[in-house]
């Protein structure tokens, strides 16, 4: 067996992301989730290769991957998608948490006798609330990899509900795990813990608007020679959100995805090559955080019969029972949603590594059953991943509610200070009708045609290029109300906007 240290951690790490990224690809080939694969990579080189059980090691990664996750899926959150479903989205993330954490506790306490154990109510709590928020990567990286659309503004709900909900998932296990080992001599009572969570989750969304606010002003100001070094000051401030947050006594999670909220919604310098470096890195601290959370457990205590029985029970009853439950009650006051997107809403309610990582605190605390609420939790978000994260697009099919979400034939990057619209748009019979050429398209002043694409083939089209039914082209111009009439007479419906 290979102890993780010195010289060997390079070469094993190498080995493991080298095999992880290839099962990644089996993953989306078969239409699994590719974290699960990440997952069961981590697993099977511990189960006899690799020894590694460090408890706070596994507990920073997943704190300094969880920061980097969160920041990128805020940053690739559009604010305009997500403000008509504001409401229920912080609803779910606050009120729901909680609910989902009393029902599944209440279950365990009722179960755990017929089990053998001897579970207090706080112990089945702890274990519930570790369980309670849903897994903001999992949902961010199986929804976006998918490029399938859902209707009723769906996938921006669940990606705000997935990116908010593990400040209150953290802040009911540290309580918990808190009260369970006495580090408090004196319970803080039920008002007193209220006003410590509003105290946190305020000082946290300030703090996390105004870092943001700085971020942006910092970056568009400093001008700097290497535009490496971008990414470098980016990184910084994604890590002083979290940090300076907690500090002040806020909640640095949520700090780290308003931050990065303000800043994919602001103007920024250097945005595209930002935005992508994140988006390679996001996974990259996904894979080693799975990968991690893999190696971590003991695959051979997962085969004991009450983990085996209990992980089940609690995975089956909360994709089946206690999410339902919550959704459907926390959405009563939203009618916009019809009944089967709240269906949908309580099915992709996935679980991954947030609860694994929570579930590492009451192992640091000497809670008891700890060993077994986290073989618990970690049997659970496998079935959750199994069940739930391979059926997301065929449950959204299978709801009527899924579309063909269509895919640029362009990749272009405007500056942020060009003024001008450019748009994509397929050619369709009626903007034939005049004649068969590009010159005999009638489109608004200082507005061009600057490619076409047919077949896969691009080329720069002229006033004499005939053009086909299909060709997809890429329009330019100043003037883009005029733009968008002229579209509506041709009868194009599909515009999609780029830049």
């Amino acid at each position: 067996m290979i102890s993780i240290s010195g010289e060997n951690i390079v070469l094993v790490g190498a080995m493991l992301l080298f095999v992880a990224v290839l099962a990644g690809k089996v993953a989306y080939r078969f239409g699994a989730p590719a974290l699960l694969l990440f997952l069961g990579v981590g697993m099977l080189f511990g189960w006899d290769f690799i020894s590694y059980r460090s408890e706070e090691i596994t507990q920073f990664i997943g704190m300094i991957s969880l920061c980097i996750i969160l920041f990128t899926g805020g940053m690739d959150t559009s604010f305009r998608e997500i403000r008509p479903v504001i409401g229920p989205g912080v609803v779910l993330a606050t009120a729901g948490v909680a609910m989902t954490a009393a029902i599944l506790a209440g279950f365990v306490w009722l179960i755990a006798p017929w089990l053998g154990l001897e579970m207090p109510f706080a112990v089945a709590l702890l274990l519930a609330s570790t369980m309670s928020s849903t897994d903001s990567a999992s949902v961010f990286s199986i929804l976006r990899s998918k490029k399938q659309g859902l209707k009723e503004h769906l996938r921006p709900l669940l990606e705000l509900e997935s990116g908010s909900n593990d400040p209150m998932a953290y802040m009911l296990t540290v309580l918990l795990v808190g009260v369970l080992t006495g580090a408090k001599q004196e319970h803080p009572g039920l008002w007193l813990s209220l006003l410590h969570f509003v105290m946190q989750m305020g000082i946290g969304a300030l703090a996390g608007y105004l870092i943001g606010r700085l971020a942006v002003w910092t970056i568009n100001r400093i001008n700097l020679v290497n535009h490496s070094l971008y990414v470098v000051l980016l990184l910084a401030f994604v890590f002083l959100s979290f940090a300076f947050t907690d500090l002040l006594g806020g909640n640095g999670y949520l700090a780290v995805y308003l931050s990065g909220l303000v800043i994919g919604n602001r103007k920024l310098v250097q945005k595209r090559p930002l935005t992508v470096f994140f988006d390679g890195f996001t996974w990259l601290m996904q894979i080693v955080m799975f990968l991690t959370l893999g190696l971590f457990v003991n695959s051979r205590e997962l085969l004991q019969p009450e983990v085996l029985i209990l992980g089940c029970a609690v995975g089956g009853f909360l994709i089946l029972v206690a999410r339902p439950l919550t959704v459907f009650a926390c959405l009563l006051p939203f009618r916009r949603f019809s009944t089967r997107a709240r269906f949908y809403i309580s099915w992709v309610g996935l679980r991954g590594a947030v609860p694994i990582l929570f579930a590492i605190y009451p192992m640091m605390g000497d809670v008891a059953h700890a060993d077994l609420l986290f073989n618990v939790v970690f049997l659970s978000t496998i079935l959750s991943l199994v069940v739930q994260g391979t059926t997301v697009s065929g449950m959204a099919n299978l709801l009527g509610l899924a579309y063909e979400e269509r895919e640029s034939a362009f990749d272009v990057n405007m500056h942020e200070d060009m003024k001008s619209a450019l748009t994509e748009v397929e050619v369709n019979e009626s903007m034939l009708e005049s004649g068969p050429t590009l010159k005999d398209i009638v489109l608004p002043e200082n507005t061009l045609v600057m490619m076409v694409c047919r077949d896969g083939e691009y080329f720069v089209p002229r006033g004499k290029t005939e053009l086909k039914l299909g060709d997809k082209l890429l329009v330019i111009s100043d003037r883009s109300e005029e733009l968008e009439s002229t579209y509506r007479e041709m009868g194009i419906d599909d515009v999609m906007k780029l830049g």
